[in-house]
């Protein structure tokens, strides 16, 4: 469900001639960041901490997904599980006054095809964020790998002119290449079971009740990943692996990242810089 009520944020509506008319290489800082996952929840597990700081210092927040949940559920129809899992995405965004977005893929199936390029891309052109965050190129489950490859060829395409979404109407191109920035891993640990540490990190510790907050939105799964994973809690599961972070930079709670530096991406180190008081250094496994 790409939203139709939240097609440009307001701020950026003048730009919809400029884009056609200026490109540049690296985005300027547009005051709009955007964390795009494979689920709802995902985000809330791995870096709502992060957008939290964000938010306090006055960024504009938007969260996508590229399903609904359909899959998450061992009783309810994919339907009836959607619809419930959209509105708590929904209820979770409204809690740091962000936009929410779904790509309409479903669980398990996510790939990278033409019709799904062009949905990733228009939710990114409507967000028009300079700085964007999704899962790490491995992971443990393919859903999530598929949407750091989508959301990664987003960053680089959407301000391409001859990039056609087909939607009516379109959103503007970017003007320029988003910051991209990978969440650390489901458990801190790569598909080996190896630990994986991140080269940059934040204190969450002082937003953890409100990223708990966030992550007790989707009441539904709770009964799913019991079931289907043998987690019987997962705001357990997300303070645990926050507090495995917090521990090697020597703080409660700690959330990590990596940087996109390949060709034709920024490679200065955006999102420390905005959150220099809350970086912290994450001692190696």
């Amino acid at each position: 469900m790409i939203n139709p009520t939240l097609r440009l944020p307001a701020d950026l509506q003048q730009r919809r001639g400029s884009a056609n008319s200026e490109h540049k290489t690296h985005m300027t800082d547009s005051g709009h960041i955007l964390a795009f996952m494979a689920h709802p929840d995902d985000i809330e597990i791995l870096c709502a901490g992060t957008l939290i700081h964000l938010r306090n210092k006055g960024y504009a927040i938007h969260m996508a997904t590229m399903t609904a949940g359909d899959g998450g559920s061992m009783d309810l129809s994919g339907e009836e599980i959607a619809r419930l899992r959209l509105k708590e995405a929904q209820a979770s965004a409204d809690l740091v006054q962000a936009t929410y977005h779904c790509a309409d893929e479903k669980d398990f199936v996510i790939s990278y095809q033409p019709a799904t390029i062009k949905r990733v891309v228009e939710i990114m052109r409507i967000c028009q964020p300079f700085l964007v965050i999704t899962h790490p190129p491995s992971d443990y489950m393919l859903d999530h790998e598929l949407t750091s490859q989508l959301v990664r060829n987003a960053c680089f395409c959407a301000g391409a002119p001859n990039m056609k979404t087909e939607a009516l109407p379109a959103a503007p191109r970017l003007v320029g290449i988003p910051y991209l920035y990978y969440a650390a891993p489901i458990e801190n640990k790569d598909i080996w079971g190896s630990p994986v540490r991140p080269g940059i990190a934040f204190d969450t510790t002082e937003v953890m009740n409100l990223k708990e907050a966030m992550l007790t939105c989707h009441a539904s799964q709770r009964e799913w990943l019991m079931q289907h994973h043998g987690i019987d809690e997962f705001v357990d599961s997300m303070r645990r692996w926050s507090a495995e972070l917090g521990k090697a930079a020597g703080v409660a709670y700690a959330e990590g990242f990596r940087q996109h530096r390949g060709h034709a991406y920024p490679r200065d180190d955006k999102l420390t810089e905005i959150l220099a008081d809350k970086q912290v250094e994450i001692l190696p496994a």
